[in-house]
């Protein structure tokens, strides 16, 4: 019986060859999706796994309440980390203080200098993340103890031994490689961390570091933990979150630990609660593999049930000599079955053919691992798809009347069209309201990369000053570049206007609420900052070194001066708390326009900008726009060796780090361009095996109409206007849908676009032109036909 089954499937499958090559082919593309899609999510899902801790290490952090919002910041102050070491034992096991991954130059004897990211952290540090140690020991004891990853160990000794042998940091000391740590993997937060260096160096490398240890207000370094054995998380944090009570803090701070489990897909706090993060797209992107694969369902469905007056003679045979209908059910599903299986072996082809593309526009290395598990899993899929695909048809084609069909008289009949347009309209509600979310997400983009951010950033370099004679040296540097004119003015300051400036508190004013606690963007620059940015001052004045009074002169932004609260703000008077001056007195000497140094999908932070070189870590480059960056670069790259010989000159392009803050966006509008397409393009294999099979219906009836003198373009429009029509409906549908959903996903951003009217009109008129696109060719040539072959048996 089941090889009889077997048997009948496969004639029908190559006696129908274009029926079978669009089904087939249709649901190898929705499984190909699918798996794909589950590659991605499984890439993600496994994020920060590859540590054997994973399960215990937490994140601290502290909510921080400045004008009336609060947010949430993963840099705290260094005597946090010894609190949650003494007083709370019970539920750390260890706790270490890191920095911030930086650039660093690295040089081993006898060979050039290089510029490598890395940390330095307290020694329990290793222990906690757990590195796969590939030679040496994990300890930082060693004041001068540095762990080189694999690769960075291989960069600097090539093939040679590099345990035990010395390196030069930043030409000014010698650290020992005392480990080399397996390369921590791509998808992991702590990916690119190519050196450990023991916090001991870091408080002699960087002198602010140790006046800062005993700060409670300076949030500057990272705070790793590893939670004891059965701590839990939710009754840690009740515990904790009084830690930075009774310091002299007055942003209300609330401390909290944050499992590695939540750092990826659960990055994103507002107003101190976590609102998501990178899940969402997983969620958006598992729902759009589902609706592809559905597509592919509904186009076997829609073909299935349009050719059922061909397998009504053979049904109505079958019944007439005893088969039941359950017999015919299994007989139909086994096809379906048979088609999905072939689909199946073809998906996997497919997907791993456009892998390597596909990890390209996800940003990840993306692998289908094909072990027991996965074949399971796929098996039950392919089951199920046959399964969905098929039970229609199979209910569908086994209720036919045995007597009616045999007698002739059978007809499918206007109501049984009635599901297989629903379907199309399902289809189409699909496929429209992905097209309608892409030109969302793109115009978004496109809105906030258009945004204006108050200063210029073409040919604005920035160089880090990671050794002491960038430091000594940059009054000659400026001298000597100019001196040249590739430049236009260099400047130094606390950090580059794409890095996004420190928020600090301790200011006060005449007339500020005392139950406030303020909080602003602050910058501490050289006079030359706004000259070399090109901000645009839009009240009183910029700095100068004409005045010697500018050492105690501010500017602020915009959103400063509304806050502040001063009708006239220029001349007003902002005393500053921890100013390095005996007098702490400010005046406000000019207003600038407002400048987006953080994200630029989030409303510009009060910012104040006044002279102070002790806390510069950049030098920022403003290269003159006369000249040709490939005739400056060189000219500007000279200079800085002459005056810092023992480092590489390593720049980057201030255009190109903001262009880098939309790399997230980007990303999920190249996957939604990706899955959108291939989901219009299922949709058109059934509708072009939809278009073909009505038109082979009705080629008597255009026979006829073209005997009586209908035209080409009446055919046309005769055999398209059905399918015009359910596009139509199916846009009704989805348009308020997707207006709903992309409104809400706008609204995570505080800079953003609309959903207008043209976003519907584009779509719509997308939408019909695919359409028409798609069943013309079948309507043209049918409509074209010769009327003698349709009529000459008549």
């Amino acid at each position: 019986m089941l090889i009889n089954y077997l048997t009948i499937a496969w004639r029908n499958l190559t006696r129908n060859r274009v029926y079978s090559i669009i089904n087939i082919l249709g649901l190898a593309l929705g499984m190909a999706i699918v798996l794909l899609i589950g590659a991605w999510i499984n890439d993600e899902l496994r994020y920060n796994k590859s540590f054997a801790n994973y399960s215990r290490i937490v994140d601290i952090r502290h909510h921080s309440t400045h004008n009336g919002h609060t947010q949430t910041r993963d840099q705290d102050c260094f005597p946090l980390a010894g609190k949650l070491r003494e007083q709370y034992a019970a539920d750390f096991k260890r706790v270490a203080v890191n920095s911030f991954p930086d650039g660093h130059i690295l040089q081993r004897e006898g060979a050039d200098p290089i510029v490598s990211t890395g940390i330095f952290a307290q020694s329990d540090l290793a222990d906690i993340v757990s590195l796969r140690m590939l030679a040496g020991s994990s300890s930082l004891e060693d004041p001068s103890s540095m762990l080189l990853s694999r690769s960075q160990a291989r960069a600097l000794f090539g093939e040679g031994v590099a345990l035990n042998k010395s390196i030069r940091m930043d030409n000014k000391m010698v650290l020992k490689v005392t480990g080399i740590y397996e390369d921590i993997p791509e998808n992991s937060d702590w990916k690119g961390r190519n050196y450990i260096v023991n916090w001991t160096a870091f408080e002699q490398s960087a002198s602010w570091v140790k006046g800062v240890e005993g700060e409670w207000n300076a949030n500057s370094f990272g705070i790793l933990a590893e939670l004891q054995p059965g701590a839990d998380v939710e009754r840690v944090n009740a515990r904790i979150r009084t830690a930075l009570d009774g310091h002299g803090r007055n942003d209300k701070p609330v401390v909290l630990a944050v499992p590695m489990s939540r750092w990826h897909l659960y990055g994103e706090w507002k107003e101190g609660r976590n609102t998501g993060g990178a899940i969402r797209y997983l969620r958006m992107f598992g729902s759009i593999g589902v609706f592809v694969l559905l597509l592919a369902c509904i186009n076997f469905m829609n073909l299935a049930t349009a050719r059922s007056e061909r397998r009504a003679r053979e049904v109505g045979i079958r019944k007439s000599i005893g088969s039941m209908r359950g017999q015919l059910v299994l007989q139909f599903l086994g096809e379906s079955l048979l088609m999905a299986m072939l689909a199946a072996g073809l998906a996997v082809l497919l997907a791993e053919l456009a892998l390597p593309g596909f990890s390209a526009l996800a940003g990840s290395r993306i692998t289908l691992e094909l072990g027991w598990r996965f074949w399971a899993v796929y098996s039950a899929l392919t089951l199920l798809v046959g399964v969905i695909a098929g039970s229609y048809p199979a209910l569908y084609l086994s209720s036919f009347n045995p007597v009616k069909v045999l007698k002739g008289t059978f007809r499918a009949g206007a109501a049984a069209a009635i599901p297989r347009k629903a379907l199309i309209v399902l289809q189409f509600v699909v496929s429209i309201s992905l097209i309608i979310g892409t030109v969302v997400v793109f115009r978004q983009i496109a809105f906030v990369k258009n945004r204006p951010v108050g200063y210029a950033l073409e040919g604005l370099l920035s160089v880090e000053m990671n050794t002491d004679d960038l430091v000594h040296h940059f009054r000659a540097i400026r001298d000597e570049l100019l001196e040249t004119g590739a430049v236009v003015d260099i400047t130094q300051s606390t950090n580059t206007p794409t890095g996004g400036a420190w928020q600090q508190s301790g200011f006060n004013w005449a007339g500020k609420d005392p139950n406030v606690t303020p909080g602003f963007d602050i910058s501490f620059v050289t006079p030359e900052f706004g000259k070399t940015l090109g901000w645009q001052v839009v009240k009183g004045r910029d700095f100068s070194r004409q005045f010697a009074t500018d050492s105690a002169a501010i500017l602020v932004n915009e959103v400063a001066a509304k806050y502040l609260g001063f009708k006239e703000p220029v001349g007003s008077v902002v005393n500053y708390l921890y100013s390095s001056r005996a007098d702490n007195r400010y005046r406000i000497i000019g207003v600038v326009k407002d400048m987006v140094m953080r994200s630029p999908e989030e409303t510009v932070k009060p910012a104040i900008y006044m002279i102070d070189t002790s806390n510069s870590n950049w030098i920022l480059v403003k290269a003159n726009p006369a000249r040709s960056l490939a005739s400056t670069i060189p000219v500007i790259t000279s200079v800085f060796h002459k005056y810092n010989p023992g480092a590489p000159f390593d720049f980057r392009f201030e255009s190109e780090s903001y262009a880098r803050k939309f790399l997230s966006e980007e990303r999920v509008l190249r996957l939604a361009v990706f899955f959108t397409v291939f989901a219009i393009f299922i949709s058109c294999l059934g509708l072009f095996g939809l278009a073909s099979f009505m038109a082979e219906q009705r080629v008597r009836e255009i026979g006829v109409r073209k005997v009586l003198g209908a035209s080409v373009p009446q055919l046309w429009a005769l055999l398209s206007r059905e399918f015009v029509r359910l596009v139509g409906i199916a846009f009704l549908i989805a348009a308020p849908m997707a207006w709903m959903g992309m409104n809400r996903w706008l609204a995570g951003y505080d800079y953003r676009t609309t959903v207008g009217v043209s976003v519907f009109i584009y779509t719509f008129g997308l939408a019909l032109s695919i359409t028409l696109l798609t069943v013309s060719w079948q309507a043209v040539r049918a409509a074209t036909a010769n009327p003698v072959r349709a009529l000459r048996s008549e």
